[in-house]
C-alpha cells in the first residue's frame, strides 16, 4: 500500500476548511473528550486520600474505569447502529458525565469506597464508544486530503489535555476532591454540546453484522496500538520510580514525564505541517525508532539517555497514532468504523493495563525492559510484512 493510496483510500466526504466552524467544533470536542482520562490518576487519588487516607488507592478507581472501556467498547458501540451518529455520541458523552457527578453526589453522601469505583466504572464504560463516534464523525466532516493534517491537529490538542489535565486536577482537587471530579464531569461533557454532525447521517444500518471485522491486517495493526499505548505507559507510570532510581525526590518525575509530552506535541505539529501519510517505510523507521526510544529508557542506567529516549517516543506517538488510523480508516467497512475504531481505542487501553500489572508485578527495570521487547517483536513483524510486500 503505498503513501498516495492509502490517502485516496478514505471516503471523500464534502470538503471542508479545518478553520470551519464545524471543524473547529469537532476539534474542541477531541480535546475535551479526553479530560476525563488526562484527570482521573490525580483527581481519583485524591478522592481515595480524603475517604481513605491512602492516595494509592485511586488506582482502583482508574483501573475500574479503564477495564470498563475495554469490556463496554464494541457493545456499546454496536447499539448506536441505525443512529445518528452526532445524536448517540451525545447520549454517550453525557451518560459519562452524569457517572461522574455521581461521584461527586457521592463524596458529598459519604457512600461507601466501593459505589464510587462502581460509577467509576460505568464512566469509563463508554469511553471506546465516544471516541469510535466522534473519530466516525470526522470522516462526515472533513476530506480524505485533509484527514492527517486534521488527525495531526487532534493528537496535538490531545497532548495538550494530557499535559493540562492533572494540573487542573491537583489545583481543584487541592480545594476539594469533589471540586477535581467535578470539573472532570463538566469539561468532559463539553462535547455534547459542541458536537456538529448531520442528524440523518447514521452510524450503519441496523442489520448486516455478518463477517469478520477483525482481519489478520486489522489484528496487525491494533497490535501496534497496543504495544504503542504500553511503551508510553510504561514512562509515564514509570516516571516517580525512574526518578527515584535515579535518586531524586518523587515529584522530579517530570524529568521524564515532561519531556514526553512535550516530544508528542511536536510529533502532532509536524503531522499537521506534512499533512501526508507516511509511506510503509517510514512507518517501519518510526517503529524502529519508537523501539529504541523505550529501549533507551529501560537500559541506559543514565538519566540523560533515559530522558532522551522518553523523547523519541514521544515523537513517535502522533506520526504512528495517524498511520494506525488512517489505515485502519481504508480498511474497515463503511459501516462498522465507529466499531473498529472504538477498538483502536480499546487496543491503546489495553496496553495500558499490561504495563499496569508489569510495573506491578515486576522490579522497574524487567518492567520496562519487557515492554521494549515486545515493542522491538511487533516492530520486527512491521518489518517483515513490509519487506515482503516489497519484494513480492
Amino acid at each position: 500500500m503505498t503513501e498516495t493510496n492509502l490517502a485516496m483510500d478514505v471516503p471523500r466526504q464534502s470538503q471542508r476548511a479545518l478553520h470551519s466552524a464545524p471543524m473547529l467544533r469537532w476539534f474542541t470536542a477531541s480535546a475535551a473528550l479526553t479530560v476525563p482520562q488526562a484527570t482521573a490518576p490525580v483527581a481519583f487519588s485524591l478522592v481515595a486520600l480524603s475517604i481513605l487516607g491512602d492516595a494509592r488507592l485511586g488506582a482502583a478507581m482508574v483501573l475500574a474505569m479503564t477495564l470498563a472501556q475495554v469490556v463496554g467498547a464494541i457493545p456499546i458501540t454496536r447499539m448506536g447502529r441505525g443512529k445518528s451518529i452526532a445524536s448517540f455520541l451525545r447520549m454517550l458523552v453525557l451518560l459519562r458525565s452524569a457517572a461522574l457527578a455521581g461521584i461527586v453526589l457521592g463524596l458529598h453522601a459519604e457512600a461507601p469506597f466501593a459505589v464510587l469505583v462502581t460509577l467509576a466504572a460505568l464512566a469509563g464504560l463508554v469511553n471506546g464508544a465516544t471516541y469510535g463516534y466522534l473519530r466516525a464523525l470526522l470522516n462526515t466532516l472533513t476530506s480524505a486530503s485533509q484527514m492527517p493534517r486534521a488527525l495531526g491537529i487532534a493528537a496535538t490538542l490531545n497532548e495538550v489535555t494530557f499535559v493540562l489535565g492533572p494540573v487542573l486536577a491537583s489545583g481543584l482537587g487541592s480545594l476539594s476532591p469533589a471540586l477535581a471530579v467535578a470539573a472532570m464531569a463538566v469539561l468532559g461533557g463539553l462535547p455534547a454540546l459542541v458536537i456538529s454532525g448531520d442528524a440523518s447521517m447514521p452510524a450503519g444500518p441496523e442489520t448486516h453484522m455478518t463477517g469478520r471485522l477483525v482481519t489478520p491486517e486489522i489484528f496487525l495493526w491494533l497490535t501496534c496500538a497496543a504495544a504503542g499505548g504500553a511503551t508510553i505507559a510504561a514512562i509515564e507510570i514509570g516516571a516517580v520510580a525512574l526518578a527515584l532510581q535515579f535518586g531524586f525526590d518523587p515529584t522530579m518525575a517530570i524529568l521524564f514525564t515532561v519531556p514526553l509530552c512535550v516530544a508528542s506535541v511536536l510529533g502532532g505539529i509536524w503531522v499537521s505541517i506534512r499533512n501526508r501519510a507516511s509511506s510503509p517505510r517510514a512507518v517501519v523507521v518510526q517503529l524502529a525508532l519508537f523501539s529504541l526510544g523505550i529501549g533507551m529508557t529501560a537500559l541506559s542506567g543514565a538519566l540523560v539517555p533515559t530522558i532522551l529516549g522518553a523523547v523519541l517516543a514521544g515523537l513517535m506517538l502522533a506520526p504512528l497514532g495517524t498511520h494506525y488510523a488512517l489505515v485502519l480508516d481504508a480498511l474497515a467497512p463503511s459501516h462498522r468504523r465507529a466499531e473498529l475504531f472504538a477498538l483502536l481505542r480499546t487496543a491503546n487501553a489495553g496496553g495500558v493495563i499490561v504495563t499496569s500489572a508489569l510495573l506491578t508485578l515486576l522490579p522497574l527495570n524487567m518492567a520496562l525492559a519487557a515492554v521494549a521487547a515486545c515493542m522491538l517483536v511487533t516492530t520486527g513483524v512491521v518489518a517483515l510484512r513490509t519487506l515482503r510486500r516489497a519484494v513480492g
